[in-house]
C-alpha cells in the first residue's frame, strides 16, 4: 500500500498497480468502474462523502484544495472501500443461494 501511495506523489516511479492499470483497455476499465448494484454505488457515495465532508451544495458553495499525496491517500481509500463492498457483496449473494438450496 506504501508503495502504491509512494508511486502517486511521484509518477516516475511504476508499480504493478499502475503498471497493470495502464494496460487495460477503457473497455475494461469502464466495466470494472460500474458499481455491480445500486446498493453499493449508494454505500460508496456516502463513504466518500463522510470522507471529504457533506454540505448541502443548494446552502454552500464547498471547494476542497489538497496535495498530490492525500489525493492518492483518498483514491486508495476509495479503491479499498470498493473491493470491500463487492466482496461483502459477493457474499452476501452466495449465503443467500446456499441459504435457498437448503430451503429445497
Amino acid at each position: 500500500m506504501d508503495q502504491f501511495l509512494n508511486s502517486m506523489s511521484d509518477p516516475a516511479t511504476p508499480t504493478s498497480l499502475s503498471d497493470y492499470l495502464q494496460g487495460l483497455d477503457q473497455e475494461t476499465v469502464a466495466r470494472m468502474s460500474r458499481p455491480s448494484s445500486p446498493e453499493v454505488m449508494a454505500l460508496m457515495d456516502q463513504h466518500i462523502m463522510s470522507l471529504l465532508g457533506h454540505l448541502p451544495p443548494q446552502e454552500f458553495d464547498v471547494t476542497i484544495t489538497t496535495n498530490r499525496e492525500n489525493l492518492g491517500r483518498l483514491l486508495a481509500t476509495a479503491l479499498m472501500s470498493g473491493y470491500f463492498l463487492r466482496g461483502a457483496e459477493q457474499r452476501l449473494k452466495m449465503e443467500q443461494s446456499l441459504t435457498n438450496s437448503h430451503e429445497l
